[in-house]
C-alpha cells in the first residue's frame, strides 16, 4: 500500500431515494473482498444504513463511510442520503470527495429528480459519473433515458457503455472505449464475448457521440476523427480522465447492483479515470504548507462519544495531533458502525477523529491558523413541530440534548418562540423530524410529545375611544389610589405600540406616569381576543391622585382597568402573520404552484425564470403562515420531490371574519373575554 496520496480515492455515492445506492455500495465492497458476505437492505445487514433509524425505514438517513482496497488504491466510499429531506447531510459530504457516483433508476419520468443534485455538483465542479441501476427492468430504453438525463445536466453526459439486450433480457454491455463486448454473470466478472454485429450501427452512434464530445477539448483527437483515424485506447482513457477531472463531462455506466452487474466496470473507471486527491485540492485553492482537514459529518455514538468525519486535504494527520487547539483523542477508519484504529491519515483520506469537543461540521482543521474552507450553504428549514419532554423531569436536559442532536444533523434547528413560548424543532420534512425524534428517544432516552406549532396571531383595534380607569383600595394604614383617562387609537399596520401623555397642571405626577405605561404594556400582552395587541397608540390625557395613598403600583392597576374597559369598545380584530415565499420549481410545474398558492389563500406577486437554473421558475407569493405547515409536503408531491421554497415574515393582515371566528373557537377565545 502506498503511503502517499497517489494510492487514495474518496468517492460519494448519491442519488434519489430507492435508486439503490446502499446496494451499490454493498456490491462494491463485495467485489473488492472488503466484506465476506454481501448484505441486503431487506435483511438489514448492509454496511451502509447501519443505524437503527435507517434500518427501520429501509432508507439512508445519514452519511455512512466504508473503505476497501482495490489494485493498491484505498477507496473510501460515502453512502449519502437520497431523500431531499436529508439534503444538507449529503451536500456537506459531497464537498470532501474526489468523485461522485450518481445512482438513478432508468425511468424517464424520474430523471427530473436529479436536477438539483447536478446543479450542486456543477457549481462546485465536483467530477461525477452516472450509474443507471436496475437495468433489468422491463421496457428500459437506454438511449431514451440518456436523452432525458442530458436535459437536466449542464455538463454533457456521454455513454461509456452500450447495452447488449434490453430490460429483463439484458445480457451485458459493449465497452465504448475499446469496443469489447461482455456478458454478465451473477456474482462473477463479466466474460468477454464476440462483438454482436446486429448492434454495430447503434454502438457506433453512441461511440461517436462519446468521441466527438471528448474532442471538444482535445484538438488532436478532433483531427483524428476528421481524418477517420481510429484513436488509441490510451488516448481516449486519458481524455476521459482529464475532462472528467475538470468536471467537463459526465460518463454514464449502467448495471444491476443487486446482481453485481456493471459494478466492476464502474470500479475500473473509478480507478483509472478519477484524478488524484491533489487535483481537487488545487481546485479549492488549498495552497498552505500546513496540514489541513475539513469536517464533513459529526456523529455522537452511544459507546465511543463524539466522532468527527474529516477529509484530509493536505499533509498527514496523526493521532494525538492538536488541531484548532483540540487534541485528537483517537483516529479511525469507518466501516459503517465498525471502527478500525489507525495512527495517521494522508491527503485524500476520509477518517474519523474522536473527542474533538467544540469542533463542528464544516470546520476547517489545522495545527496552525489557516483560511477557512468554503462550506455548502445552509438549507433553510421548511417543516416544524412543537415539542416538549414526555416526562417533566426531563425538561432540564432538553436544551443540551438538542445541541447534540443538531451537531449530528446540520439540517435541523430549534427555537423557543417568543410569542407562543413553545419549543419548536425545525427540519426539512416530516420524515426528517420523525427520525430526529426517534434519536432523542432511542439514543438519549428523551421521549417527546409533539403537536403542530401555534400560529403567532396578534390583534389590534379598528376604532378609537376614550377610557377611564380608577383603582382605589383601602386597608389598615395607607390605601391605594390611582385615576387615569386614556385615549386609545389604532395606528398604521407595522407601527407597533406608542405611548404618550398630555398631562397639564400635574394632575398625574411625573413619577407615576411610568407606572401607567407599565400597566398599559402588561395589558397588551393579552388583548380581549386572547392575543398580543399591536399597532396601537395609547395617550394619558387626564387623571387625579391622592397625596398619601397614590403610588406607581396604583397607577399601573388603574391603567390596566382603563385598557380593559376601553379595548372592548375599539372593535378588536384578529391579525395573522403573512410570509413572502419564493417557490422554486421546474417550469413544467409552475402552473401547479399557482393553483397550490391560490388554494392556500395566497396572493401571487409574479414569477420569472430562476437565475442560474435552466428550465426553472421562481414564483413569488404572499401566504398566511397558518397555511404554511405542510406546504412543503404538497409542493414535493406535485413536483416529483424537487420543488423547494424560502420564506420570511412580511406583514400582519386581518383574518377574514368567518375564519377568525373558527380560530377563536379553536383557541378557546370565542367569547372575546380575558
Amino acid at each position: 500500500m502506498k503511503g502517499n496520496s497517489i494510492g487514495i480515492r474518496s468517492v460519494a455515492i448519491v442519488g434519489p431515494y430507492l435508486s439503490g445506492k446502499t446496494t451499490l455500495l454493498e456490491s462494491l465492497l463485495w467485489v473488492t473482498k472488503a466484506v465476506s458476505r454481501k448484505g441486503t437492505v431487506q435483511d438489514k445487514n448492509t454496511v451502509g444504513d447501519s443505524s437503527q433509524e435507517a434500518r427501520d425505514r429501509q432508507m439512508t438517513v445519514e452519511v455512512n463511510a466504508a473503505h476497501t482496497v482495490y489494485e493498491d488504491v484505498r477507496f473510501t466510499f460515502l453512502d449519502c442520503p437520497g431523500s431531499v429531506e436529508f439534503a444538507q447531510e449529503t451536500l456537506n459530504a459531497l464537498i470532501g470527495v474526489d468523485a461522485v457516483v450518481v445512482v438513478c433508476e432508468p425511468v424517464v419520468d424520474r430523471v427530473m429528480t436529479l436536477s438539483p443534485l447536478f446543479k450542486f455538483l456543477d457549481d462546485w465542479e465536483i467530477p461525477h459519473f452516472v450509474f443507471l441501476n436496475k437495468m433489468d427492468r422491463a421496457d428500459v430504453d437506454f438511449m431514451e433515458v440518456l436523452h432525458a438525463l442530458k436535459a437536466v445536466s449542464s455538463r454533457p453526459l456521454i455513454p461509456h457503455q452500450y447495452p447488449i439486450g434490453r430490460g429483463e433480457s439484458i445480457l451485458g454491455f459493449i465497452n465504448l472505449v475499446n469496443e469489447q463486448a461482455y456478458h454478465y454473470h451473477p456474482g462473477a466478472p463479466a466474460d468477454p464475448v464476440p462483438f454482436p454485429n446486429e448492434l454495430k450501427e447503434e454502438e457506433q452512434l453512441a461511440r461517436m457521440e462519446m468521441l466527438e464530445t471528448l474532442a471538444n477539448w482535445d484538438d488532436h483527437l478532433l483531427e483524428e476523427l476528421l481524418e477517420e483515424i481510429e484513436p488509441p485506447e490510451e488516448e481516449i482513457l486519458n481524455d476521459l480522465k482529464m475532462e472528467l477531472g475538470a468536471d467537463l463531462i459526465v460518463p454514464v455506466f449502467f448495471g444491476c447492483a443487486d446482481r453485481d452487474y456493471g459494478v466492476r466496470p464502474l470500479l475500473e473507471a473509478l480507478l483509472q479515470e478519477t484524478s488524484e486527491p491533489t487535483a481537487i485540492a488545487e481546485r479549492r485553492n488549498i495552497k498552505s504548507d500546513a496540514e489541513i482537514a475539513q469536517v464533513l459529518k459529526t456523529y455522537n455514538t452511544q459507546q465511543g462519544g463524539k466522532l468527527s468525519l474529516i477529509r484530509v486535504w493536505q499533509g498527514t494527520i496523526t493521532d494525538g495531533m492538536t488541531l484548532n487547539g483540540v487534541r485528537i483523542g483517537g483516529m479511525y477508519r469507518l466501516m459503517g458502525q465498525q471502527q478500525q484504529s489507525i495512527n495517521e491519515a494522508h491527503a485524500g483520506e476520509i477518517v474519523a477523529l474522536a473527542r474533538m469537543e467544540g469542533i463542528k461540521t464544516g470546520d476547517t482543521l489545522s495545527p496552525v491558523e489557516v483560511p477557512a474552507l468554503r462550506q455548502p450553504e445552509q438549507i433553510k428549514p421548511v417543516f416544524a413541530m412543537a415539542i416538549q419532554a414526555e416526562k417533566r423531569n426531563d425538561e432540564v436536559k432538553l436544551t443540551g440534548t438538542l445541541a447534540k442532536l443538531l451537531e449530528e444533523d446540520a439540517g435541523l434547528c430549534w427555537e423557543q418562540h417568543g410569542d407562543t413560548h413553545e419549543i419548536i424543532l425545525w427540519g426539512q420534512g416530516e420524515i426528517h423530524l420523525q427520525i430526529a425524534l426517534d434519536r432523542l428517544r432511542r439514543k438519549y432516552n428523551l421521549p417527546m410529545v409533539t403537536h403542530l406549532p401555534q400560529v403567532p396571531y396578534k390583534e389590534t383595534v379598528r376604532k378609537s375611544t376614550n377610557s377611564h380607569g380608577r383603582y382605589k383600595h383601602q386597608t389598615g394604614g395607607h390605601g391605594q389610589f390611582g385615576d387615569v383617562y386614556l385615549d386609545i387609537q389604532p395606528v398604521a399596520r407595522g407601527d407597533g405600540f406608542r405611548f404618550g401623555e398630555k398631562i397639564v397642571g400635574g394632575v398625574v405626577p411625573k413619577q407615576y406616569i411610568p407606572g401607567v405605561e407599565m400597566g398599559v404594556r402588561e395589558y397588551l400582552t393579552t388583548g380581549p381576543l386572547g392575543f398580543p395587541v399591536v399597532d396601537i397608540a395609547v395617550t394619558l390625557t387626564n387623571g387625579s391622585y391622592h397625596s398619601v395613598d397614590s403610588s406607581e403600583q396604583a397607577f399601573k392597576q388603574a391603567a390596566r382597568i382603563a385598557m380593559q374597559e376601553g379595548m372592548a369598545k375599539c372593535e378588536p380584530v384578529l391579525l395573522e402573520p403573512i410570509v413572502k415565499a419564493v417557490i422554486s420549481v421546474p417550469t413544467d410545474f409552475t402552473s401547479k404552484v399557482l393553483r397550490l398558492s391560490s388554494g392556500r389563500r395566497g396572493q401571487v406577486l409574479g414569477y420569472d425564470a430562476k437565475e442560474g437554473w435552466t428550465g426553472w421558475d421562481d414564483v413569488v407569493v404572499l401566504l398566511p403562515q397558518a397555511e404554511m405547515h405542510d406546504l412543503i409536503v404538497e409542493l414535493r408531491s406535485q413536483t416529483m420531490g424537487v420543488g423547494f421554497f424560502q420564506c420570511e415574515f412580511d406583514h400582519l393582515q386581518e383574518v377574514p371574519d368567518k375564519l377568525a371566528e373558527r380560530v377563536l373557537v379553536t383557541t378557546g377565545h370565542s367569547n372575546g373575554k380575558r
